[in-house]
């Protein structure tokens, strides 16, 4: 396989113009379009997940790396018979009932998105009940929910035991995320990960679907 460390490199530094050019020249060489989105767009992000958890990098680093794999995807888009074929997982993911925080939540789907998961996004203020009919309709690998406030907190547990009562809870991953959510409470509600911000969302989802 072609060597798409430089590809690597554009998207660590958040460089979208040298990416895009990287890109580009990569096609005008007949190189694989799904290659380059494994081992050049994607191999890029986890590293910069990896470098945000870490704390080398800060939110900025992170959102300029997600804008260049984003710049570099609308050039390959044409060149890809079958969008599925990148996606290395879907996940459905949403704030829970009576929260209205959007911005964690859509930054964990964006650095998702970056490393090559399908992400649907259910919004704010979503009840069990939509989270069940959205993993029904979407059969997603994943389902992860966010909360910002420790009183929404019991929609998370709630979700779990819709699905369970439904019967699809083995179906799906869960994980659960956002500032006053901590491991111990993902292991209390029967939740399958916890992920503490947008790198670690990265490394568990993949982890959870045995990537």
């Amino acid at each position: 396989m072609a060597d798409y460390s430089a590809v690597q490199q554009a998207i660590i530094k958040g460089e979208d113009a040298r990416a895009v050019q990287l890109v580009q020249e990569a096609l005008e060489q007949n190189a694989n379009p799904a290659d380059i989105v494994a081992s050049g767009l994607q191999a890029g992000m986890i590293i910069v997940g990896d470098k945000f958890s870490s704390g080398e990098f800060f939110l900025s680093e992170m959102l300029l790396a997600a804008r260049a794999v984003t710049k570099a995807l609308d050039v390959l888009r044409p060149r890809l018979s079958n969008l599925h074929a990148i996606t290395i997982g879907r996940v459905v993911i949403g704030t829970v009932a009576g929260d209205i925080h959007d911005i964690g939540k859509k930054v964990v789907s964006m650095f998702l998105e970056g490393a090559g998961f399908e992400v649907i996004d259910l919004g704010t203020d979503v009840s069990a009940e939509r989270f069940v009919a959205a993993v029904k309709e979407h059969h997603p690998d994943i389902l992860g929910m966010s909360a910002l406030l420790t009183t929404t907190m019991p929609g998370m547990k709630a979700t779990i035991e819709a699905l369970e009562s439904v019967g699809i809870r083995r179906q799906v991953k869960v994980i659960v995320g956002g500032a006053p959510v901590t491991q111990h409470f993902a292991d209390w509600i029967g939740a399958d990960g916890y992920g503490a911000d947008g790198g670690a969302a990265i490394k568990l989802c993949r982890r959870l679907i045995g990537k």
